[in-house]
């Protein structure tokens, strides 16, 4: 009588891991895998997106522009200051140019034209510029036959700068000009908006 064997236990443990692989696989229908359902496809796509922030990035760096949106820094007084201030230099540098001034030597001139007898440690105080800097545009003015330094009534160890009379004709000139220019950078603004504007920005400064 042929013997039957039984399976032992050590066989039947072989066999289980198979059979736990197989369950946690996919689902199999006549062999073949099943596709992933579009609810899978659907989940992994915005799991990779979220997961991948460069990429809106990229597609962003892609993007045309029609219209420049620039409302924060118009929201600036510096970033408008400093745009009005290019848009009248730019003429007034070129004026300028016809004297052979600097705009801190018109700045100068004009200071002394008005001020006979100004000393520096004043002009320095008025225009904002540091004493050892004021030296050097003094001693060119100077030189150029534009101003002269004359004993200070008042204090002995000061020099007051007065303007020659080639300096007063020549600023006589550059500040009708720059006046001009002024008045053609800044047309579309009314004789009232001109004064607020001046004196909006002087309470800015001083």
């Amino acid at each position: 009588m042929p013997l039957t064997r039984t399976p032992s236990a050590s066989t039947a443990g072989r066999k289980a891991p198979r059979t736990r692989a197989a369950a946690s696989g996919p689902t199999r229908s006549g062999g073949r895998q099943q596709p992933p359902s579009a609810s899978t496809t659907a989940s992994t796509t915005a799991s990779v997106t979220a997961a991948s922030p460069a990429a809106a990035v990229r597609e962003a760096d892609t993007a045309a522009i029609d219209t420049i949106n620039a409302r924060f820094l118009e929201s600036l007084i510096g970033y408008n200051a400093r745009r009005a201030a290019l848009s009248i230099i730019g003429g007034f540098m070129e004026h300028m140019a016809l004297y052979d001034l600097k705009p801190v030597e018109f700045s100068v001139l004009s200071l002394v034209r008005h001020n006979p007898g100004i000393t520096s440690r004043q002009l320095s105080a008025a225009l904002n510029i540091l004493p050892p800097n004021l030296v050097g545009l003094v001693q060119s003015l100077v030189k150029r036959g534009l101003m002269v330094r004359k004993p200070h009534p008042h204090d002995g160890r000061a020099m007051g700068l007065h303007p020659t009379r080639e300096g007063v004709a020549l600023m006589t000139k550059a500040e009708q000009m720059v006046i001009e220019s002024e008045l053609k950078e800044t047309q579309r603004l009314t004789a009232s908006e001109r004064e607020t504007l001046l004196r909006l920005l002087q309470k800015i400064y001083r």
